[in-house]
């Protein structure tokens, strides 16, 4: 596949998924996406001059409202939007993840105007159906 078709298809990617956390949740969904870039960032190892290791496991606390909403609407599709859009980044970044990549979302009474909370750890063996159902 030339690399222009697979860029398109990266960018046409890109949008639905935007799309999607678009409808899904209320606030701005890049402001969410660039709280999971920065966990990642901000937790980020430098082993050796070409070797960067970052968390693998992100769980996103948001309003119990909005978990609820996300899970009529599909909230796996969601978690795996975010999953996609972080291993994006992290390539671009030339990371490497401490084991499979996953982000969770759970439910959680936040505060009004915080809308949701971004965590993250080195889990090497974790995988995403290994987390308890979520609700």
């Amino acid at each position: 596949m030339a690399k222009g078709t697979l860029t398109r298809w990266e960018r046409a990617l890109e949008r639905w998924q935007s799309a999607l956390l678009s409808k899904a949740l209320r606030h701005e969904p890049v402001e969410l996406l660039d709280a999971l870039r920065r966990e990642c960032d901000d937790h980020a190892v430098v082993c050796s001059g070409t070797r960067v290791v970052v968390p693998n496991a992100y769980e996103v606390e948001l309003d119990a409202r909005v978990h609820e909403k996300l899970l009529r609407h599909g909230a796996g599709d969601v978690g795996q939007a975010l999953t996609d859009a972080l291993a994006r980044h992290g390539e671009r970044r030339g990371y490497e993840w401490a084991g499979p990549l996953t982000v969770r979302l759970v439910p959680a009474d936040r505060p009004a105007g915080d809308p949701y909370r971004v965590g993250s750890s080195p889990m090497p063996h974790v995988r995403a159906d290994a987390f308890p159902a979520a609700g």
